[in-house]
């Protein structure tokens, strides 16, 4: 089912545009040719206003002419520099990141990894698994992408099984994207499989504005939650998306309250063609500290920059 609503998803721009009812004057500030291809699944799109190109998901994930604006870096965490194969990256100590896929439920107008070099000839991960098995130091195995819920129920699960049979390895954590955009991929044949898994499994979810989770995404944390899984989230600190403190309060309460622990809001990786989307991190710690005079502790993220070789996220502001 999750395969037939992902075929919805919008590649063509015109007909998004067309959708979203864009008139002349603003159809003028969306860029129609891009290098990084677009990618909107229907139901987010349901969810932007008409004829808004303000609107906080339109920004997300429709091409707008800033990204035409020269800046940044192509590979701002110089994530090739930490490639141990073509799909395993470790960056911090203890812990292992597979790139599972180039494969997304969506295509997000900030990804830092929208120029990776994704190998996607190779369907195995047997040199990865090789890799991990033969170094005791990692403690952590962490499935990333693209998304690790793209692929299919076979392939997650043979490799999670992998992974769960290595002694030294203790938890296994998802990143991902997915089930914002088509939660029918949290599937019940996928809780009863995790259930299966020994390992400890810690589950973050990214998200950045309160009008993604509804219903429907509830209902999913709810069947993860149910399996054991340990569910966080991650936040991008967006200009116009999310900037605000009203918008952040709404975000965070919405998680809290759906049984999600808020774990990071992130300073924007300055990736090529997101100039237009960096928030000053003052205005992110001025809000996270007022919000924190009013909320729960655990209901505050940790605001963190990623700096290239620092053993671990550097903190703007430690505590609030």
């Amino acid at each position: 089912m999750w395969r037939s609503i992902l075929k919805e998803n919008f590649h063509n721009i015109s007909k998004l545009l067309d959708y979203l009812e864009l008139s002349p004057e603003n159809r003028e500030k969306v860029l129609t040719k891009s290098s990084f291809v677009l990618n909107v699944p229907k139901r987010l799109a349901q969810k932007i206003k008409k004829n808004d190109i303000t609107d906080p998901l339109f920004l997300q994930f429709v091409p707008l002419k800033e990204e035409d604006v020269l800046g940044f870096s192509k590979d701002p965490l110089k994530e090739i520099e930490f490639q141990e194969t073509e799909k395993l990256l470790s960056k911090y100590p203890s812990r292992s990141l597979i790139i599972t896929t180039s494969a997304c439920a969506m295509n997000c107008r900030f990804c830092f990894r929208r120029n990776f070099p994704y190998e996607t000839e190779r369907k195995d991960f047997n040199k990865e698994l090789d890799l991990l098995k033969n170094d005791s130091n990692i403690k952590e195995v962490i499935l990333s992408g693209g998304d690790p819920l793209a692929l299919s129920d076979d392939r997650l699960f043979e490799l999670l099984k992998e992974i769960d049979s290595i002694s030294h390895v203790e938890r296994i954590r998802f990143h991902t994207r997915f089930q914002i955009g088509i939660p029918e991929r949290i599937t019940l044949d996928l809780v009863n499989n995790l259930k299966q898994i020994k390992k400890a499994i810690w589950w973050v979810i990214h998200v950045n504005h309160p009008l993604e989770i509804d219903s429907e995404v509830e209902a999913s944390i709810k069947s993860l939650k149910s399996a054991g899984v340990s569910v966080l989230s991650q936040t991008v600190f967006l200009k116009g998306v999310n900037d605000s403190e009203e918008t952040l309060e709404a975000l965070l309460v919405k998680l809290s309250n759906s049984g999600v622990q808020p774990y990071y809001l992130h300073q924007l990786d300055q990736v090529e063609g997101t100039n237009h989307f960096e928030a000053l991190p003052e205005k992110g710690i001025e809000i996270l500290e007022n919000l924190s005079n009013r909320l729960s502790g655990f209901m505050i993220p940790r605001f963190v920059k990623e700096i290239p070789h620092k053993p671990k996220k550097s903190p703007l502001k430690p505590y609030f």
